[in-house]
């Protein structure tokens, strides 16, 4: 659906998926989607030199997030926020229902 407009799944794929989870990094992103790991690095590198994201280090790992001073961000953001609700709902609950954080200490899986 966003391809066209994002230039190929890869980077419509990485922005839905930080749209979704407010954040992450290449190789969380790549896993997600089951693909290589060097084109999301390179939609990433690309958003963030248009200034759409920032990234920082937390630890060994560069952690990607929405520029909050990005002129386009919140319309950007916008766009993706509408067209999540339409994603088929197989690809939804495949790639965008993911558990982020652990379970509590003593709680069944």
């Amino acid at each position: 659906m966003l391809e066209g407009i994002f230039g190929g799944r890869d980077a419509a794929r990485t922005l839905l998926f930080l749209e979704n989870y407010g954040d992450g990094y290449g190789a969380e992103i790549a896993r997600t989607f089951g693909t290589a790991l060097r084109p999301i690095q390179a939609q990433l590198d690309r958003f963030e030199r248009a200034g759409m994201l920032v990234s920082r280090m937390r630890g060994r790992t560069r952690l990607y997030t929405w520029n909050p001073r990005g002129p386009i961000v919140p319309r950007l953001r916008a766009l993706l926020a509408t067209a999540l609700p339409f994603l088929p709902p197989e690809e939804r609950e495949r790639y965008y229902t993911q558990r982020r954080r652990p379970r509590a200490k003593g709680k069944a899986p």
